[in-house]
């Protein structure tokens, strides 16, 4: 993991090149200041500040000394508002400038630090990357507080994103066990597993999707329990489904290439779990995870086939492919017996969400308004957006079945995400606050400090909910 403590310091007047922070507002005035070689350099490269533009510019004179200690250049850099910087305002530099130090000029990096983080983050695991450079450090004096914050966002994403680009050989139901084993260790947190066949009694759906796999991937049910036990209850619950081969209802190799990150919503839970613990929130925490793999053999569940559930309730199986909703059920049901006053669930779980929202934007299904308006609010603070999505409740009639209590597909092609979602909603209480994330984990084209690959997407506004509702 990239040591994310060493990319920020403490500007106490150390040698450092200057960024100077721009915006359309402000830079015509800057131009004009500039001596004429340096204003030929700026026109030359089409430089006019837009956001995530950037430009290395020559120091003419050593009466930076700071400046030509350092090599002699200074960087100016675009930006949408250079009075606020967003949190992705700084995700051009981090990273891409060369090593060494640096401190901004005409801004505050205050809401921007995590931008500077991550893109210094790169998942090599499997490749040497090319010509990969040192560090780059930002100073800063006022935003001495947000550092730790700022760390904390950014190993949590990077966590979500190393997990999620893991190839499913090496990122089985085991090595989630093993991540959230250490993790626990590491907190002096409660930890208990329940695993291979012994789910069949009070697991039966956890069960019933991960035991194709049982000799080599044997499915499990991974619990954490943190914090003080008269101190608010939350639930994080994540889908593990290491690989999706959609079993009996098997996907196309189109559709299974991608499905190393079938477990996203686990990285995502494990990753928010995480910050609640680092940051000593005021909870009582409950993390489950049912991590298994839909595979196929001789034991594979079949379209037709019923499962009981922990919940009671039994559930025809139209699909084998709508498997994650199955293991999410009986976590889901095991999570409200402990009475939590907020469960939120995170989960790849239909195209129907990518279709209607696309990559960049989870779906969020809640049963609680306050708590829906809460999380859209931080992710509007933190550039991580979310849109709420309806619990509609006259498209339940969808999953009605004649010889079981629900089926787990609806009859019809319409509303994926909706009746995927209200299946979920059968195992949360009523009067039990709950949000489901419907979200990709993955982003298929590279944006600054956002490669393509695994992603986090959902987690730094869940956190910021969190944070606001429960900090001392």
């Amino acid at each position: 993991m990239t040591d994310f403590n060493a990319l920020i310091e403490a500007d106490k007047g150390q040698p450092a090149r200057t960024i100077r922070i721009l915006d359309g507002n402000i830079f015509e005035d800057w131009l004009k200041d500039q001596p004429d070689s340096i204003r030929s350099i700026v026109t030359a490269y089409k430089f006019v500040a837009n956001p995530e533009s950037y430009l290395i510019l020559p120091v003419l004179t050593a009466k930076d000394k700071s400046e030509a200690e350092q090599g002699d250049f200074t960087v100016v850099a675009g930006v949408a508002d250079h009075k606020k910087l967003d949190p992705w305002a700084l995700a051009k530099l981090g990273g891409k400038l060369p090593e060494g130090k640096y401190r901004l000029d005409g801004a505050s990096a205050k809401g921007a630090l995590f931008g500077w983080l991550i893109p210094q983050h790169e998942f090599d695991q499997y490749k040497e990357l090319p010509d990969k450079q040192g560090p780059s450090v930002l100073l800063v004096k006022d935003e001495i507080s947000q550092i730790d914050e700022a760390v904390r966002q950014a190993e949590a994403t990077a966590l979500v994103r190393d997990m999620v680009n893991i190839p499913a050989a090496d990122m089985g139901p085991d090595k989630i066990e093993d991540i959230v084993t250490k993790l626990g260790s590491k907190h002096s947190a409660e930890l208990n597993i329940t695993r291979g066949d012994v789910l069949e009694k009070n697991f039966p759906m956890i069960h019933g999707v991960g035991k194709a796999a049982m000799r080599d991937h044997a499915p499990r049910l991974i619990e954490l329990k943190w914090g003080k036990a008269d101190h608010p209850k939350i639930a994080l619950v994540g889908k593990g489904v290491c690989f999706d081969s959609g079993g009996l209802s098997m996907k196309s190799p189109a559709g299974m290439l991608l499905m190393k990150k079938d477990m996203g919503g686990a990285a995502h839970a494990i990753a928010l779990a995480k910050m609640v613990m680092e940051a000593k929130l005021p909870v009582r925490l409950h993390l489950l995870v049912p991590a298994v793999e839909n595979a196929i053999d001789g034991r594979a569940l079949r379209p037709g086939d019923i499962l009981n559930s922990r919940k009671g309730l039994t559930v025809e199986i139209g699909n084998t492919d709508a498997e994650g909703r199955l293991v999410l059920g009986d976590a889901l049901t095991l999570a409200g017996e402990e009475e939590p006053e907020l469960i939120i669930d995170f989960a790849t779980l239909t195209g129907a969400a990518r279709v209607a929202l696309g990559p960049d934007l989870p779906a969020l299904f809640s049963n609680d308004d306050d708590v829906a308006a809460g999380l859209i609010q931080g992710g509007e603070a933190e550039d991580d957006p979310l849109w709420r999505m309806p619990l509609w409740s006259r498209y339940e009639g969808g999953l009605n079945s004649t010889i079981a209590d629900t089926n787990n597909v609806a009859s019809g092609s319409f509303a994926g995400c909706i009746t995927a979602a209200l299946f979920l909603q059968k195992f949360v209480s009523d009067d039990t606050a709950w949000v489901h994330f419907d979200t990709y984990a993955w982003r298929p084209t590279s944006k600054a400090g956002r490669p393509k690959g695994g992603e986090a997407l959902g987690l730094r506004a869940s956190w910021n909910y969190l944070k606001a509702r429960y900090s001392a």
